[in-house]
């Protein structure tokens, strides 16, 4: 759930339960392709769609949920990093 050089990571479970760091952009890419039709290479980085500081601040701080729209789907983001993707 932090930054490094910059960048948003949010911690996710892997498949086989490990959790490990994942780039916020990969993580909301794949989020909404699992949910669309959409390729990942098609969808923009996260900064196209939210101001990596607010993302980060939702992280570090605990906050409210923050909601953004990526190619026209409302993307929900939980200060655990849990994405939501709504079509």
């Amino acid at each position: 759930m932090g930054s490094e050089h910059g960048n948003v990571y949010l911690m996710q479970e892997a498949d086989d339960e490990w959790v490990s760091p994942t780039p916020a952009s990969t993580a909301v890419r794949e989020a909404v392709a699992g949910e669309t039709d959409l390729d990942p290479a098609d969808i923009d980085d996260i900064e196209a769609y939210v101001d990596p500081e607010t993302l980060q601040s939702l992280l570090d701080d605990g906050g409210d949920d923050l909601t953004f729209v990526v190619e026209d789907h409302d993307v929900t983001v939980e200060a655990d990093g849990t994405i939501t993707v709504h079509s």
